[in-house]
């Protein structure tokens, strides 16, 4: 059974920055896509990036540019780098395994708040 715990959120001002961690186990980390998505406050949670097993990344058209995927299998970790934080980045982010629309396990969930 897979675990996942994320880590890194917090409060942090518009146009600043935040670097996201999602350490796994109880799996063969190397073999698994990996993502990351978000949920605000009554929204849908969506996804916002994800890294293949060999580093493949695709990410929401909101955050291409800003947001940076990457994965350590040494230490069974996926990082999400946010900069130049907006308002509307604010939300929950969760990591999960597996890629998009396929099946996974969650993560508890980190809270990001970008605010003034």
């Amino acid at each position: 059974q897979v675990q996942l715990v994320e880590s890194g959120g917090g409060l942090v001002q518009p146009g600043g920055s935040l670097r996201l961690s999602c350490a796994a186990s109880g799996s063969i980390f190397r073999l698994n896509a990996m993502g990351w998505y978000r949920q605000a406050p009554g929204k849908q949670r969506d996804l916002v990036a994800s890294i293949s097993s060999d580093g493949i990344t695709n990410y929401a058209d909101s955050v291409q540019g800003r947001f940076t995927i990457s994965r350590d299998n040494a230490k069974s970790t996926v990082y999400l780098q946010m900069n130049s934080l907006k308002l509307e980045d604010t939300a929950v982010y969760y990591c999960k395994t597996g890629g998009p629309g396929r099946p996974g396990s969650w993560g508890q969930g980190t809270q990001v708040t970008v605010s003034s």
